[in-house]
């Protein structure tokens, strides 16, 4: 069971009104998973579209070689697999728990009579293909145009934005993101050892600090200049 005061804490459904957030309320399931868990593969028909109530979610595609291109990292109150709303078609690519989740979901049939319903819905819904489109191109011009230190940077700024909490001054952000060096070079599209020595030149610039999985960007100017 999905709870109203939780749809409300998220942009998605924070405008809507109290008679259609019952109607959301009546129709989402929740599904718990584990940290490391599948939601779902690539490939598999699509469900529904999700809600993270509580946790972290990555979104990746998978290569031959089994390693995994991490396209995107969501947390609470975000929505994924969207994009299957709209033509039925299957996952374009896998969703891991990043950490122990809860996970609202709505079926695609239940949706749809939503959306003729309270199109407000569908506007929200393309507002956020529109911005996963625009970070895709930007992760597609990154590989081909810049260096893995720039890549680096750019991804950085990215998480700041995404998951920042402010520091000591304007100028400092942590990520609020527990990431390991291998998530953070499947996002770089780089290796894990090339991601060590990039860390470890922003660090002796004193751009950023590491401790734990943790990342804090100690001079936001500083990393701009690079990309």
């Amino acid at each position: 069971m999905i709870e109203k005061k939780v749809l409300k804490n998220s942009s998605y459904f924070a405008t809507l009104s109290e008679k259609n957030l019952d109607k959301i309320v009546n129709l989402m399931f929740v599904r718990e998973y584990k940290e490391g868990e599948i939601i779902f593969f690539e490939e598999e028909k699509g469900e529904g579209l999700f809600f993270i109530k509580s946790g972290k979610v990555k979104i990746a595609k998978i290569v031959e070689s089994g390693e995994e291109q991490i396209l995107h990292i969501l947390k609470q109150g975000e929505i994924f697999a969207e994009v299957v709303l709209f033509d039925g078609s299957n996952y374009p690519a896998t969703a891991i728990a990043m950490e122990d989740s809860q996970i609202g979901i709505l079926r695609n049939k239940d949706i749809e009579r939503l959306i003729t319903e309270v199109p407000e819905i569908a506007l929200k819904i393309l507002k956020v293909m529109s911005k996963r489109l625009r970070r895709a191109q930007q992760t597609i011009r990154n590989l081909g145009l810049k260096n893995t230190e720039s890549r680096t940077a750019s991804i950085l700024l990215y998480l700041a934005k995404e998951h920042g909490i402010d520091g000591k001054n304007r100028n400092q952000v942590e990520i609020n993101l527990s990431l390991s060096q291998q998530e953070l070079s499947n996002l770089v599209g780089a290796s894990r050892e090339t991601i060590s020595r990039v860390l470890k030149k922003l660090k002796e610039k004193d751009l950023i600090a590491t401790s734990r999985q943790q990342i804090v960007i100690k001079d936001l100017l500083g990393l701009k200049r690079i990309i």
